[in-house]
């Protein structure tokens, strides 16, 4: 990787699997969603307005756009969950991240609605995902962006690998304080 892939994707990349996850990695899973909203709150209490408006790395976004828009994205995805697993794979609605990273709402160094926003969905999400059956963890999605279906076993990796990479940005940038 090169130095801007290992500012970028300090954790490495997401690699999808097709098969459905063991017991015990679905179990590691769902505890890294279980723990991300108290670990993220450790990370980010220290921070002054200063720390909280620099980017992680050049031309990234600032810590205050990396929290909200982990509540973006974790309030979508919680809620594509729901549609795939009441719906006959549900085509959702996709949005520009980087679009409503640069909205007032996510640049704000008040992170206290999105630090809640993240402590409520992901309490309500790890509870979603412990109830599924395997049968019920194959039910998909479709992704417009890439054409792709996203089976809610996948989805689970995807947020826990997703809540680890953005918290490692946040270290990093910790570390150059």
């Amino acid at each position: 990787m090169t130095p801007l892939d290992l500012l970028r994707y300090p954790t490495g990349k997401f690699e999808w699997s097709a098969a459905q996850p063991s017991i015990e990695d679905r179990s590691k899973a769902l505890s890294i969603l279980k723990d991300f909203p108290k670990l993220l709150k450790e990370e980010v209490s220290s921070l002054n307005e200063s720390q909280l408006q620099t980017p992680y790395r050049e031309g990234g976004w600032t810590v205050a756009q990396v929290v909200h828009h982990l509540a973006d994205s974790h309030s979508h995805a919680y809620l594509r969950c729901k549609h795939a697993l009441l719906e006959d794979t549900p085509k959702i609605k996709g949005y520009t991240e980087t679009d409503w990273a640069e909205q007032e709402d996510a640049t704000s160094s008040d992170l206290s609605p999105s630090l809640s926003i993240i402590e409520g969905i992901h309490h309500r999400w790890v509870s979603f995902f412990n109830k599924l059956s395997t049968t019920q963890m194959e039910r998909t999605y479709f992704h417009p962006e890439g054409s792709k279906e996203y089976p809610l076993y996948v989805v689970l990796a995807i947020y826990s690998w997703h809540s680890k990479h953005h918290l490692e940005h946040i270290r990093v940038l910790k570390k150059s304080f």
